[in-house]
This record gives C-alpha cells, structure tokens and sequence, in this order.
C-alpha cells in the first residue's frame, strides 16, 4: 500500500521568518499523523533555514510515526543521524544559493565518499535513502554505494504538468512520468525500494501515485499551503486519498488486464 511522508520544512520556515517559537513544525508533525500521515520528513540543512537541530530532536522524541532526515552528506550530519537514529537519512544534495533541493544527487560522480556515508548509517541501524533523478546510471551507482531505497526527483514531470496547463495527457508529461517509471522498475529489479517526490502537489500527483511498486510519497510544500486554509489534518487526509484511490485504481485495472 502506499505511503504518504509528509515534509514540515516550510512550517519551520514561517518560524524563521520572526525567529520565534511559533509555529512548531513538531505541532505539525502531529497534526499530520493525525491526518494519516505515514511518515514525517525533515531536512536540516547545513545553514539552518528552517528546520533547527532541536527541532530534530524533538521530532524523534515525540513523533509516533517513522522519521525521514533528509541531510547532505557531510561528516557534521552524518554524525547527528547516527546519534539520532531516524528510521531513514536521505541523502541529498545542498547548495547555500537555491531555493529548495534543485536536482538530484550526482551519485555516479561521488561514489566513494557516498558509499562511507551509507556505511555508516547503515552500521547505526538506519535505512538509507538517496534522492536522485531518474536516470540509470544513478539508479546503478545508488546500488554500488548500498542504498537501500532510491527517490527518484518529481521535479522535471512537476514542471511540465504545470507549464502544460495541467495536461496529464501531454507528450511532455508523458514523458516525463514514463522516466519515472523506468527509473522505478530498474530500482526494484535491483533490490532496493522506489520512492518519489518533490514538487508533488493535489493536481499532479495522481499519475504518479498510480506507478507500479512505488512504496512513498514524499509532500511537503503543497500540503502545508492547504493546510493554511483547512488545517493540517484535512490537508494530509486529502493528499492521502487522492494517493490511495489513484494507487487503487492502477492496481485495479492491472489485475483485469
């Protein structure tokens, strides 16, 4: 069945933004699983935008639900997943100037350095996860390293849903998902888990909850927006549903064919 991990970065940054108490991604981490959330996803970044260290902490005291850190690489991180413990660390890339996450880990070109990060996080008892485009030759190099769950980067599909006028039968949207799917069933065949997310929102996410062996969804940006409208709760219950009946249907349909 799928999941649905909820990211409650961009509460954190709403925060940040008066650097005050309020409001409390931790609060919103149980408003999700109140909402039927599977998972929660965090990302504490190298320059602390939004998610802070104690925020983590607290997370993984008081959450009831698994917990995702999403986190670079580096030596400083590594060391607070070990101490931490999360269900899963995913391994992302980082950079000071974007925005948000802008494209997947260049696994193949880091190897080394990545496969002593999944060592170690391994040995700590925690199952790694790599974000990464959809591309084979990542998928392999995901593989070679020891992850044990590759998410492939929404992103590109996200992009041309919306520049195409919300059209999930373009060409180009087409396209894209069957990247998705590809990079998806050479996953599986590989032995490691297919997740996928970033920039997943209420329009597009339904062709992608529908792929074949996709375990989770990782939400984060689209659902807190609605929630400042209909609270965290009904937000996650909707993105959920919309996720369990499209994954249905799919299923429904390949067991008639």
């Amino acid at each position: 069945m799928i999941e649905l991990g909820v990211n409650v970065d961009h509460v954190a940054t709403v925060r940040q933004a008066r650097r005050t108490y309020e409001p409390d991604p931790v609060w919103a981490a149980v408003e999700a699983h109140l909402g039927g959330a599977d998972g929660i996803t965090v990302h504490l970044r190298e320059d602390r935008r939004h998610i802070q260290d104690e925020d983590v902490r607290r997370l993984r005291e008081l959450t009831h639900i698994k917990l995702n850190l999403e986190m670079a690489a580096t030596e400083e991180m590594v060391g607070i997943a070990c101490g931490l413990k999360p269900e899963m660390a995913m391994l992302v890339p980082e950079g000071r100037h974007e925005v948000t996450t802008e494209g997947g880990l260049d696994v193949a070109s880091q190897e080394k350095s990545l496969a002593k990060a999944v060592e170690r996080l391994s040995a700590a008892g925690i199952m790694v996860s790599v974000f990464i485009d959809a591309e084979l030759r990542q998928v392999e190099a995901a593989k070679r390293i020891g992850a044990a769950v590759c998410e492939i980067h929404t992103g590109p599909y996200a992009h041309a849903f919306h520049s195409r006028g919300r059209d999930a039968e373009s060409p180009a949207v087409l396209s894209e998902l069957k990247k998705i799917q590809t990079a998806g069933e050479a996953i599986r065949s590989l032995g490691m888990r297919f997740n996928a997310g970033h920039a997943l929102n209420y329009f597009n996410v339904e062709p992608v909850a529908r792929l074949p062996g996709v375990r989770e969804l990782h939400i984060g940006h689209a659902i807190v927006s609605r929630a400042l409208f209909v609270g965290m709760r009904e937000a996650v219950r909707e993105m959920k549903s919309l996720m369990r009946a499209a994954a249905s249907s799919a299923a429904s349909r390949g067991k008639a064919g």
